[in-house]
């Protein structure tokens, strides 16, 4: 190449030189300083792709971590109450069994128990109302699966994780009857006052009537014994008529005076006189069930796990149900769903039943009581059917937090473990992709610093070429 002075190319071709040793110097930096070996797409689009991805998953991961987390508190808390719940049905349980105990407590006895149950009943209701993770309530039944009745003659009392969402048509087709005597039927309405001191035994508990006793005072007086009894008394079409305050098989209903019947007494004379209530049969959704009391349980089906109670009628009829068509329940499924994955629909989701004492030990079969909030324990017979609701009470909450223990166990932490693990290889996989290998990232620093000294000391050499021409020109 010959010697000219208006194009050095030797000095444009050491300066393209030097340009990319300090281009590649700068990079280095930036890699080195930065800890990426990708801090723009033109670094790598393909791996800049995909390590956002990883970037996005691995945020999902984290969070999806905190979410089982919080998950798992949340059925602590449930847990917590109904370990609170599970040591009053105890206590209740104790109580009853002691008012069991007939041939030693007396009527002031009797009560004082029934009084501690009712307080009990009083604070299971409390803790079921009231306990709530932030604001969501958690045993009220409102973060299981719920109901709704068009009639009010329908009152939804529980559903199960069994029991499908749906709309459900109601009727009664055999109406649930108290245990029923009418003293016009057995025996002769009252129509004055009572003529003599008068003695009823009613299911063997004994009132006194006294002489002069009008049939409302009459009836106001049996009424006083309705705790011990279970039975209310009233006037229809000119009778007292007596029935059971439950509905049911299981009531029976037995009574006897010392005073023949006659317009001028009691009416229900000296014959012994027993009824016995009727189970309510009715459908749920097209399907036949055959009830317990005034209490229908769906036990099969879609609706299976479903309970519903029917009011009493009234007037003539208030000593049996409703019948006929009585609307429709629409059952909702509230069931908590948490969010325990990094992606689209990886939820798990659990339905806690209402614990309110009218929700639990329900459809006891041949039960005076419907549920645990009807138990008495004002005799020796309602204590012993008192301890198999409370029986079946222990057995619906103990059941549930098997259920929530499980869920907490299996579910959550399992996944948890499971969501730690794949996180750990994903940020692995992350870091090959975008984190800068320091050991081989400040090799090519140092090859980049040699190169851009020995380039510079290069320009400066071909910078000095055309200085050569001078000595020709002299």
């Amino acid at each position: 190449m010959g010697l000219s002075v208006a194009n050095n190319v030797t000095s444009i071709t050491a300066q393209h030189n030097l340009n990319k040793a300090s281009m590649g110097v700068a990079k280095s930096v930036e890699k080195l300083s930065s800890g990426l070996k990708i801090n723009r797409g033109a670094d790598g689009p393909a791996a800049l792709v995909i390590s956002e991805k990883h970037r996005a998953q691995i945020a999902g991961l984290n969070q999806a971590i905190d979410n089982t987390e919080k998950a798992s508190s949340v059925v602590q808390t449930a847990e917590g109450a109904l370990n609170e719940i599970n040591s009053l049905l105890v206590k209740v349980r104790t109580l009853a069994i002691d008012s069991a105990n007939s041939g030693v407590n007396d009527d002031d006895a009797l009560a004082a128990n029934q009084a501690e149950i009712t307080n009990a009943l009083d604070t299971i209701n409390r803790i079921a109302n009231n306990t709530q993770f932030g604001n969501k309530k958690l045993l009220d039944g409102s973060a299981g699966v719920s109901g709704t009745a068009t009639d009010t003659d329908v009152t939804f009392l529980k559903a199960t994780s069994t029991t499908t969402a749906g709309t459900y048509a109601v009727a009664v087709t055999t109406v649930g009857e108290r245990a029923l005597v009418d003293s016009g039927t057995s025996g002769t309405a009252q129509t004055t006052a009572l003529a003599a001191d008068e003695i009823m035994t009613i299911n063997d508990v004994t009132v006194s009537l006294t002489a002069g006793m009008s049939q409302a005072q009459v009836v106001n007086r049996i009424n006083e014994f309705t705790g011990q009894t279970g039975v209310i008394a009233d006037v229809d079409a000119g009778s007292t008529r007596l029935y059971s305050e439950a509905f049911g098989s299981a009531q029976s209903l037995t009574v006897v005076s010392n005073v023949a019947a006659a317009g001028d007494s009691s009416g229900f004379g000296t014959t012994s006189t027993t009824d016995n209530g009727i189970d309510i049969v009715g459908t749920i959704g097209g399907t036949s069930f055959s009830g317990v009391g005034n209490i229908l349980t769906a036990n099969s089906g879609v609706a299976k796990g479903l309970s519903l109670s029917l009011a009493a009628d009234t007037g003539a009829d208030a000593f049996s149900t409703v019948t006929g068509a009585q609307g429709n329940l629409t059952v909702t499924d509230n069931s908590l769903v948490f969010q325990i994955g990094a992606n689209k629909d990886q939820t798990a989701n659990i339905a806690i039943q209402k614990v309110n004492p009218n929700g639990l030990g329900l459809g006891v079969v041949g039960n005076q009581f419907s549920n645990l909030n009807d138990i008495e324990v004002t005799s020796g017979n309602k204590a012993q059917d008192a301890l198999e609701v409370i029986d079946a009470a222990i057995d619906d909450v103990t059941n549930l937090r098997g259920a929530l223990g499980a869920f907490q166990s299996n579910t959550l932490e399992s996944t948890a473990n499971n969501l730690r693990a794949t996180l750990e290889n994903t940020v692995n996989a992350e870091s090959i992709i975008r984190d800068t290998d320091f050991a081989s990232e400040i090799a090519a620093f140092t090859k980049g610093q040699v190169l851009v000294q020995a380039g510079t000391s290069m320009l400066s050499n071909a910078n000095q070429i055309p200085q050569s021409i001078l000595s020709l020109l002299r």
